[in-house]
């Protein structure tokens, strides 16, 4: 039986209604199979690194818009590759949602476990603060466009402790509940509670694929589903309110059981794409390459992301500064790669990768 914590209207989990309504189940079976394909494909692949980074790049910009936090994949990939100092605070704010993603996966992998203390670092690794949870009263969430509110979270912070300490128990309690229909009871919950004073949204989405990967749903983190809520962002905060208002949880497991299936059919696209892609690019550089210049290392070097310099295949131990440079200005010579000078460095793109992720775009 659910407690309704007092003077907040915030119910603990498990939440008291029917959470296997037929639609649900037949919404859940269908998530499942295209999650589990997506699954299936990448136990497939002999480096799957290559393809994290740009998928966790992609996530960290969708996911990031949502909040109108807004840079272009161009100023993310030129601020990874020159190691300098970022000044842009959105694109600041993007790189942290990747580092902060990063953190609890590591997180996951170690412990096998999410907790509220993982919960913790992944919002200080966003916000770059140790402002930690709410203590101060007065946090509502306003429609942007009327100024109304429309929902004010539980403000009493041994409330707010209380409410996180029996989200982490569910979490990390084995049950009969589907683990999709669990996530998207946990995803609610975490925004009901509104713990912190500010990148709630952006850490329950990394809560999201930290669950799938602690559920074995997934192997490593490459199922977002930010690129979906921006599509149907009106929808997202509409059924997050039904359920505050109405009790209507069926709605909102199907929105996000959705999500689910859509974005692993999409993920699975662009993965295949790549793949392609780089199967391609290989037969290429195996017949316009002089076999001591061409290899496997090589070409996983340029498709890990779209912009490479001479120090990634230094750092890797493919060659020496001067032998990388002549490998990259060779990579260019046959158009796989193009040339540009950012600051004192000669950087290179890898076109046709970068002009994929941008046109497939979350």
């Amino acid at each position: 039986m659910s407690d309704i914590i007092p003077n907040d209207g915030l119910e603990k989990l498990p939440p008291n209604v029917e959470l296997e309504t037929k639609a649900i189940l037949r919404q859940a079976i269908s998530s499942n199979r295209e999650l589990a394909k997506l699954k299936g494909y990448c136990s497939l692949l002999p480096n799957d690194s290559i393809l994290l980074s740009s998928l966790i790049l992609k996530e960290a910009t969708a996911s990031s818009e949502i909040e109108n936090i807004i840079t272009t994949q161009d100023e993310l990939y030129k601020a990874l590759i020159t190691k300098n100092e970022v000044t842009d605070s959105q694109t600041k704010e993007v790189l942290n949602y990747r580092s902060a993603l990063w953190l609890g996966f590591h997180e996951i992998e170690e412990r096998n476990i999410l907790t509220v203390n993982t919960i913790l670092k992944i919002q200080a690794e966003l916000e770059k603060n140790d402002a930690g949870i709410r203590k101060v009263p007065g946090t509502s969430l306003v429609n942007d466009r009327t100024g109304e509110v429309i929902y004010t979270p539980p403000s009493n912070e041994r409330i707010i402790v209380s409410l996180l300490s029996n989200l982490e128990k569910f979490i990390n309690t084995d049950d009969e509940i589907d683990p999709l229909i669990k996530m998207a009871i946990i995803h609610y919950q975490f925004e009901s509670i509104h713990p912190f004073y500010d990148g709630n949204g952006r850490t329950g989405r990394i809560i999201n694929v930290l669950y799938l990967v602690l559920k074995d749903l997934i192997s490593t983190p490459i199922l977002y589903l930010s690129s979906f809520i921006i599509k149907n962002k009106n929808d997202y905060y509409r059924l997050l309110q039904k359920v505050r208002d109405d009790n209507d949880w069926e709605s909102w497991i199907l929105y996000i059981l959705k999500a689910v299936e859509f974005t692993s059919i999409e993920t699975l696209n662009i993965i295949k794409s790549i793949i392609n892609l780089l199967e391609t690019t290989t037969q290429s550089c195996k017949e316009k390459l002089p076999s001591t210049i061409y290899s496997k290392e090589l070409i996983e070097i340029i498709f890990k992301q779209p912009y490479t310099k001479i120090a990634n295949l230094v750092e890797a131990g493919i060659a020496e500064r001067r032998t990388a440079s002549k490998y990259l200005k060779a990579l260019e010579e046959i158009d796989i790669l193009e040339s540009m000078k950012v600051g004192k460095e000669n950087i290179y793109v890898n076109k046709r990768l970068y002009s994929l992720l941008k046109n497939r775009g979350t």
